[in-house]
Parts: structure tokens; sequence; C-alpha cells
């Protein structure tokens, strides 16, 4: 019987997002960053299965972009703990977080894209 490593099953997560793409689709946008990286979200003590991006625009203020990818809806109560990871990250980097975008591909409830948007967030929605 073959060897089964069950630590690489588990932490080999993945998404077919890579940054590049969310870098292209940002510069389509004519938003552009002095400095990208990735921050886990495990970092923040989250078990969420969300990519997440710090970047610095060219005006020096911070900007957030979290890239959701999943098959089942994205729900009220789910956009609330995006919320709650943005907050845990302005702690983390100890800055606020001027401009948040979210970029999904996924199927989006219309009250949580409603709620994201009065919060100040705006919302990509990608169709696969």
């Amino acid at each position: 019987m073959p060897y089964l490593d069950i630590t690489r099953l588990f932490t080999s997560f993945s998404y077919d997002t890579t940054m590049k793409e969310i870098v292209e689709y940002l510069q389509k946008k004519q938003i552009i960053f002095k400095s990208f990286k990735e921050v886990s979200p495990k970092e923040l003590g989250s078990r969420k299965r969300v990519l997440l991006y710090v970047g610095v625009n060219l005006k020096g203020y911070y900007a957030l972009v979290m890239c959701v990818q999943k098959k089942s809806r994205v729900l009220r109560k789910e956009a609330g703990e995006l919320m709650l990871l943005h907050e845990k990250l302005e702690k983390y980097i100890d800055s606020k977080i001027t401009k948040k975008y979210l970029y999904i591909k996924a199927p989006l409830c219309s009250h949580a894209k409603v709620m994201l948007e009065e919060q100040g967030w705006r919302v990509w929605q990608i169709d696969e």
C-alpha cells in the first residue's frame, strides 16, 4: 500500500486564482500598488479559506484585496465574518486599511453584497 502523507493532504489547499491573475485584474481597473503581499488567514487566527493581500497604493494608503472562491453561496453571515477578518488584519498590521476590495468567484447573496458595499467594500463578482 503506498504511503499517504496526511499533512500534505490538509495543507495543500490551493486556489485556481493566483496572485498574478488578481494583479492583472487590478491593473485593468487602474488600481496599482507600490507593494503587494499575501497574508495567511492562519496568521490572524482564522480557519477561513480565503486569500488575503495587503497592498500600499501610490498615495501611501493601505488596501486589502480579499479573494473568495467556492461553489456554495456566500451569505450575509459569511460577509460579516469577512469584515471581522478585515478588522483583525488592521490590528495585525497596526494600520488602518482605507480601500477594501472583494474578488469573489462564487454565488453571492444580494443582501451580503449590499451589506459589504454599505461598509465601503468594492465587490467584484467574477463569473467562471
